[in-house]
This record gives C-alpha cells, sequence and structure tokens, in this order.
C-alpha cells in the first residue's frame, strides 16, 4: 500500500483506526491485528479475529513508528490489534524531553 501523509486508514479486525503522520520510504504491507488496514469508507464485511501474535492493541492518540521504512502513523481510535508492517510490530513513539526553563 502506498500512504502518503493524511492519509487515514482502519482495521477490519477491530476499531483501530490511523491517519498517516510520516509515510514509508515504499510501498509498506501496514496492518492491524494481524489483517491488512483499509482505508476510511471502504466496505464493512464481516471482522475477522485478531491473531493473537498481534493483540497487543492500540492507545488513543498515540504515534507508533516503523524504524526500518520511516513509516509513522497517530492512532485516532484505539483498538485491540496491534499495527504491524508486515511481521514487524510497530514500536509506540517515546516522547521528547522539552528544554529546561532555568
Amino acid at each position: 500500500m502506498k500512504l502518503v501523509p493524511g492519509d487515514r486508514v482502519r482495521s477490519v479486525a477491530d476499531s483501530t483506526e490511523v491517519i498517516v503522520v510520516r509515510p514509508a520510504d515504499h510501498d509498506v504491507d501496514l496492518r492491524c491485528g494481524g489483517y491488512p488496514m483499509i482505508e476510511m469508507g471502504d466496505g464493512s464485511g464481516d471482522r475477522p479475529t485478531i491473531d493473537p501474535a498481534y493483540g497487543g492493541g492500540t492507545q488513543l492518540g498515540k504515534r507508533y513508528v516503523h524504524e526500518a521504512s520511516g513509516l509513522e502513523v497517530l492512532c485516532t481510535k484505539a483498538g485491540d490489534g496491534a499495527l504491524s508492517v508486515g511481521p514487524d510490530v510497530l514500536a509506540l513513539k517515546g516522547t521528547k524531553a522539552l528544554p529546561s526553563s532555568d
């Protein structure tokens, strides 16, 4: 899937929704709960069961990154499935310390 900044995608396995903050350098297989994510507004069909290997969940308002491809997404709706690019689970992006005002 070729992603550009601002793309909104959702999980087919749970309620997770994300927006692309920084796209990958190349096409990626963005997944949630072990299943490919789809664009917002695409058909809703049956929800498959989340793969137990990808059941870590997502947190609202948190950023997730895939270092190998450069992909960064922001979770706009939390869910039970973990985000991944292929088999690689995305890492929760850490916060940056603010400079001291002393």
